[in-house]
């Protein structure tokens, strides 16, 4: 076998279908087309979810719910994840920084604690919001419980008995 036998098996090459150019070539007249209506035109496209006129879908299918704008989210963590971290790390004061560095929330995030898990170190976390039974946990182990931002404005910190 040599490179100038080689062909391409048979069946697999066809010439493209020359249209418009009259009746004898197969695609004269309407050019395959069909007869008038939107997609005989040219500069036709069908926009997206068209379905001839039919109700579309994204309109047939009832709607429900609304997203709030003023919605805050957070990124929960909750006590046991703080009680692992402390055990790993052995650090006291856990701030937005401290749990950026170890991957437990991004850049953007804002950080709420939630009470899940048991909760012994005596550490002074620093976060965006607190969940009660966090608050009331932490001050038990004898640490402090900080709002981050909030606490320069109006004081509130939560301090754990001695």
């Amino acid at each position: 076998m040599k490179l100038e036998s080689l062909k391409p098996a048979q069946g697999s090459v066809k010439s493209n279908t020359r249209l418009g150019r009259g009746q004898g070539s197969g695609g004269g007249g309407t050019a395959k087309r069909g007869h008038k209506g939107a997609k005989s035109r040219s500069g036709y496209s069908q926009k997206r979810g068209f379905e001839g006129g039919q109700m579309p879908l994204q309109r047939r299918v009832p709607k429900f719910g609304f997203n709030n704008v003023n919605r805050v989210a957070y990124k929960a963590i909750n006590l046991d994840t703080l009680q692992a971290l402390f055990e790993k790390t052995g650090e006291a004061n856990m701030t937005l920084t401290f749990l950026r560095e170890h991957g437990l929330a991004s850049k953007s995030d804002l950080i709420k604690v939630l009470g899940r898990g048991e909760f012994t170190a005596k550490v002074n976390v620093t976060v965006h919001a607190f969940s009660k039974s966090a608050e009331e946990a932490i001050a038990k182990a004898g640490g402090s419980a900080t709002v981050f931002g909030a606490a320069e404005a109006a004081g509130k910190e939560v301090k754990g008995g001695e």
